[in-house]
């Protein structure tokens, strides 16, 4: 990956954020992050910048997987994104300084990154409302979900795909359920079922490819995951929007919001995903609202 030049001072309205590059035929630009931690990112802005920050289309955070391809998160959802008139935001996990983002509360709390990188973007304008709308493919479906069972009054709608595994709505030891973890982690299961009711409430769309039913180096895999959430993505996907189906009427919601997608000769390929599969539709929907 090329290295940034030093930021430029800017002005949100004419396309600059600190912006050190740009792609203008896609709308491009990159943000460098603020400090060793700080998240940089790929922003996708519609042709019209100012237009969009004028209205109350959420932006889109799009999560990459765990080979940190933010930049095609980015560009891959610009053009649907530029007609809604809406932001996308492609955050950076830096595999060095975020080994384990997937899991958002372990090596230093990716979850509080992310806010920060949204709390930066809304001083410059560019994060119009308290909500976001939430994507994440692989592992970054992974993080997304944790991120909104932590924090769903920050997300208006979550659109996952193909992830490895999942923290299912149960009373499982944390991170493969809500209850009590082990040493560090004991009490985050609990934190996170204390806002499953709002979590539950969420528009939530899980997507996977119909052939991504492979295990290969990168699904985890152990005598407790197969079991309770089986062996492959698919198996896995299925098994999760069930587990939140059940958890949802349980709590008295009669009809949640969830969708569970298969896509169409797609595998575990992002683009595949995306021009094949109709993965875009998904995350950005002309009905959202």
């Amino acid at each position: 990956m090329l290295m940034p030049s030093p930021p430029t001072p800017f002005d949100p309205r004419h396309a600059c954020i600190g912006v050190t590059r740009a792609d203008t035929d896609t709308h491009l630009v990159w943000r460098p992050g603020r400090g060793a931690r700080g998240l940089s990112c790929w922003i996708a802005l519609p042709p019209n910048v100012a237009s969009s920050l004028d209205t109350e289309a959420r932006p889109l955070v799009a999560v990459h997987g765990i080979h940190r391809g933010a930049r095609a998160q980015a560009k891959g959802f610009a053009a649907r994104a530029g007609i809604q008139q809406r932001i996308v935001i492609a955050p950076l996990f830096d595999a060095e300084a975020w080994p384990r983002y997937q899991q958002v509360v372990r090596k230093g709390r990716a979850d509080i990154a992310l806010l920060e990188l949204l709390r930066d973007l809304h001083v410059y304008g560019l994060v119009p409302t308290e909500r976001v709308d939430l994507f994440g493919y692989s592992g970054g479906a992974q993080f997304a979900h944790r991120f909104a069972m932590l924090h769903p009054q920050r997300v208006g709608r979550l659109t996952l795909s193909s992830a490895g595994w999942y923290t299912a709505p149960d009373d499982g030891a944390f991170p493969y359920g809500l209850g009590p973890g082990t040493g560090g982690d004991s009490a985050w299961g609990p934190r996170l079922a204390a806002r499953l009711d709002e979590f539950l409430r969420l528009p939530i769309t899980v997507a996977v490819g119909a052939r991504d039913d492979v295990v290969d180096q990168n699904t985890r895999s152990n005598k407790v995951l197969d079991q309770t959430q089986g062996r492959t993505r698919v198996e896995r996907a299925a098994r999760w929007v069930a587990a939140l189906d059940r958890a949802a009427r349980a709590r008295g919601l009669s009809d949640p919001d969830l969708r569970h997608e298969l896509l169409p000769g797609c595998g575990h390929d992002f683009n595949d995903c995306l021009t094949r599969g109709g993965l875009a539709a998904l995350v950005l929907p002309d009905s959202a609202n």
